[in-house]
């Protein structure tokens, strides 16, 4: 038996969909609870950028995640 309101997506809007994650809550050892996160920007790698993810109450860090860039960028020695 088929789901009559179930309707196929084409494979691209399921990659576009799911391409990149934002944290809203994560769960902080400290206040021993989940909590709203605030990200930052943390480091500048060739592969990408990496992020921290700060409980919004104590500021303890509480996960990361790296963004790969697109397009690799070139460092430039003088």
């Amino acid at each position: 038996m088929t789901n009559p309101f179930f309707q196929e997506q084409p494979s691209e809007w399921h990659e576009e969909s799911f391409k990149e994650f934002h944290a809203t809550e994560l769960y902080c050892p400290n206040c021993k609870r989940p909590v709203p996160v605030k990200c930052r920007l943390l480091l500048v790698l060739p592969q990408g950028e990496k992020y921290e993810y700060l409980c919004s109450f104590c500021l303890a860090s509480v996960g990361s995640k790296i963004v790969r860039n697109a397009k690799p960028f070139q460092i430039i020695k003088g």
